[in-house]
């Protein structure tokens, strides 16, 4: 068996996690898949799946096979790309990594964009806020949020990722509009988990002096779109990603609190490799980002 074909069909596998899923996907039957993966297993002499009737799991050779096997295909399609490059037409499969609410609420409308202007290029956009490995887990471009630490990839800064206090108006009408910072002590405050947005203390700046308020937050969630669903809801007021936000301050449904402080910001970059991989298909979207998300752009963001 062509073994190229039998790595694609056992990551397709643990992806979607059974032989029927991946056999749909490829075009296969489920028989076949199997016999891919038992070739593999042959060669290696181990397991790679343990399989019972309900469910499929890795094992530890699994694991790491899994993982080498999605670097060696992303290095065959590189191969493939080289005609691309020749051409200069974007296509083939591109594989990016973002920050959930980041890339729920601003970068899809841009993968769309993109998507319909390269129509040969396919995307698996990965969301997650866990901190990926772009070489281990096969990412051509990743985004990240805060300072970098140092890395061998190429970093194209992008605008800040800043976040804004806001309210309905129903709360601001029961509870009043905070006027100075420390008026939010004696407010419900959305908190957001785990995260550098801290629940406990939130900071704002005025002439470049930092006023932290440790606020009282009765309700704390890890997701972006839930804080502002409490938001509009009433219940409190939210510290939440401007981007996030836009649309609801635009239509009158929330309402920017002590607009005369500044709320702080983090670095941004879209994080690619500078050698050989990039492709045509990753700079085209490398141009489209930084013609519409770069940091020379902030002056004209929305």
């Amino acid at each position: 068996m062509d073994r190229l074909a039998s790595m694609t069909t056992f990551v397709k596998a643990v992806d979607l996690g059974s032989f029927a899923a991946a056999a749909s996907a490829l075009t296969m039957s489920p028989q076949m898949v199997a016999k891919h993966v038992s070739y593999l297993e042959a060669r290696l002499g181990a397991r790679l799946l343990n399989r019972t009737t309900r469910r499929q799991s890795l094992t530890e050779i699994g694991k790491t096979y899994y993982e080498r096997c999605k670097l060696v295909l992303a290095e065959a399609e590189w191969a493939d790309a080289a005609g691309d490059n020749a051409t200069g037409t974007p296509r083939g499969r591109l594989r990016v990594n973002a920050p959930v609410s980041f890339g729920t609420h601003t970068l899809m409308p841009l993968v769309t964009r993109y998507l319909r202007q390269y129509p040969e290029v396919e995307m698996e956009l990965i969301l997650t806020d866990r901190y990926v490995d772009l070489v281990e887990e096969g990412f051509e471009a990743v985004f990240r949020i805060g300072r970098l630490a140092d890395s061998s990839l190429t970093a194209r800064a992008l605008r800040p990722f800043r976040v804004v206090a806001c309210a309905s108006p129903a709360y601001l009408n029961q509870r009043g509009s905070p006027r100075d910072p420390t008026d939010l002590k004696a407010h419900e405050c959305l908190g957001y988990a785990d995260t550098w947005a801290s629940s406990v203390d939130w900071r704002f700046l005025r002439d470049g002096r930092k006023i932290d308020v440790r606020v009282r937050s009765q309700l704390q969630v890890n997701n972006a779109a839930a804080l502002l669903s409490g938001a509009l809801e009433g219940f409190g007021i939210a510290f939440i990603a401007e981007d996030l936000a836009r649309a609801s301050i635009a239509s009158g449904e929330l309402v920017r609190i002590l607009p005369d402080f500044d709320t702080p910001s983090r670095p941004m970059h879209l994080l690619f490799h500078a050698d050989r991989r990039q492709t045509t298909k990753l700079r085209s979207f490398v141009d489209v980002v930084m013609r519409e998300l770069g940091s020379e752009n902030i002056a004209k963001a929305p």
